[in-house]
């Protein structure tokens, strides 16, 4: 009789997580990911499901964590404007110090046009970080850190969308030069 494999899901995700970061949906093998996960493909089918199963799991893992992450951070500072800053340099940290960079963004551009569960994690996650920033700029502005003139909404996507761009940008320029300046500028315009 065969014996079940017993592990932590919670650390394999978080290894087979790494593997699609570093490979991409398409790129990861279901070897690689067992091989990673320390399991064999039989275990991976019986506990989590296939392969794109274990991506959406994976892809819902990191976001939710990044979600805990911005609010457990901002929490802790009582100037709104002070957290929207701190929030665009941790941006500016993850693209220029973390090897691996977004892995929503990686995934946004790999798989989430043509997968509707992919789409909708990230279409949460995204509807959290726009809701996330809105609200810290209505504070700011009701604190006065902020112009009053300023159409908060527009803001925000504002933000978000330099996010994307300044992915891009590493991408394919590798000059952290040019994000930290671009990532002063836009802190620079939204301050008084």
């Amino acid at each position: 009789m065969a014996r079940n494999v017993e592990f932590n899901e919670d650390e394999a995700i978080q290894k087979a997580m790494e593997v699609f970061w570093k490979k991409g949906y398409n790129g990861a093998s279901v070897r690689n990911l067992t091989d990673a996960m320390n399991i064999n493909s039989s275990s991976l089918y019986n506990t989590v499901g296939d392969k794109h199963q274990l991506f959406v799991k994976c892809i819902r893992n990191y976001t939710q964590g990044r979600m805990r992450d911005a609010l457990a951070h901002a929490g802790n500072i009582k100037s709104p404007l002070k957290a929207i800053i701190n929030y665009i340099n941790d941006a500016v940290n993850t693209i220029l110090y973390n090897n691996d960079s977004c892995l929503a963004i990686k995934t946004t551009f790999e798989v989430a046009a043509s997968d509707p569960d992919v789409q909708a994690v990230l279409k949460e996650d995204n509807d959290f970080t726009h809701k996330f920033l809105l609200d810290l700029i209505n504070r700011a502005i009701q604190a006065k850190e902020i112009d009053a003139d300023t159409d908060a909404e527009t803001l925000t996507d504002f933000i978000i969308m330099m996010f994307t761009g300044w992915h891009e940008s590493y991408i394919l320029h590798k000059n952290p030069i040019k994000i930290k300046k671009m990532a002063k500028y836009l802190i620079s315009q939204i301050s008084n």
